[in-house]
């Protein structure tokens, strides 16, 4: 296993087992489908998409930092600033690209077809984090490769954003409550599971907001940001209302629904 890879999961596992902790002592919610077959499901969805991973993504988006390092590649391995400033940027451009790329998976209704496999977990738990389709995670990270490239992201740059951005959506997908008034306080920089929650509501125009994954700045700027679901949290629907059904959402079905209906 490379070095960037043991870190990141590294830091991936200590954010997923201190949430699962969390969410083991003090739930927020309890959900139709049990947590034990839901955790299967989306651990089981994880360990396909490393797979995947693996196979067909070439070594990632730290693969390509080192690539462009060692060519000479992308803007700032071409011209002379600061490190810091070049890092910062580099944090912010791949930031802002994943809200807008999550926009887009919304969208395209043939991304949207992939993304939803994220969207019908009838829960919503840190678990849910990593609830994705092989497809869409391939295309996220071929999209975060040619960003990598253009840019000519550092690879320890390139470490600290996927880092984060693993351990953000962990976060902010937690079945917890953070108190008031520090959930306010936290949602001023950091997406809470509070706001991340309503992204997850049955309701179609709250499932269309809060889209980011990080910071909860581009929300606010572009303009998508839902402050609170209408029927409150302890009363809000989670999932789709076309996948409704426990004994639709198995392992094997949810690896074939982007290729079943084209209905959103």
């Amino acid at each position: 296993m490379d070095t960037g890879l043991f870190v990141r999961f590294g830091i991936f596992l200590g954010v997923l087992l201190l949430m699962l902790a969390w969410e083991w002592r003090h739930p927020f919610r309890h959900f139709l489908q049990t947590k034990s077959e839901r955790i299967a499901i989306n651990l089981g969805l994880m360990g396909a998409n490393f797979v995947a991973l693996r196979l067909f993504s070439g070594g990632g988006a730290f693969f390509c930092a080192e690539y462009a390092l060692t060519h000479d590649l992308g803007l700032f391995n071409q011209v002379s600033v600061p490190k810091w400033c070049s890092a910062l940027i580099c944090l912010v451009v791949l930031d802002v690209a994943i809200y807008l790329q999550h926009i887009i998976f919304h969208r395209v209704p043939m991304l949207w077809r992939l993304h939803k496999v994220h969207h019908c977990d009838l829960g919503f738990d840190s678990t849910t984090a990593v609830r994705f389709h092989a497809v869409e995670i391939l295309l996220s990270m071929y999209f975060k490769m040619i960003l990598v490239l253009l840019l000519g992201a550092a690879p320890v740059v390139v470490l600290i954003f996927e880092a984060v951005l693993n351990a953000c959506a962990i976060f902010n997908h937690g079945n917890v409550r953070i108190p008031q008034p520090w959930e306010s306080r936290v949602r001023m920089i950091l997406i809470t599971p509070d706001m991340h929650r309503i992204h997850h509501s049955l309701n179609p125009v709250e499932t269309t907001s809060n889209y980011g994954f990080s910071v909860s700045w581009w929300d606010r700027i572009f303009a998508t940001y839902q402050p609170v679901p209408r029927l409150g949290h302890d009363e809000m629907e989670i999932g789709i209302k076309q996948e409704r059904s426990v004994e639709n959402l198995g392992f094997a079905r949810l690896l074939a629904l982007p290729f079943l209906s084209a209905n959103r």
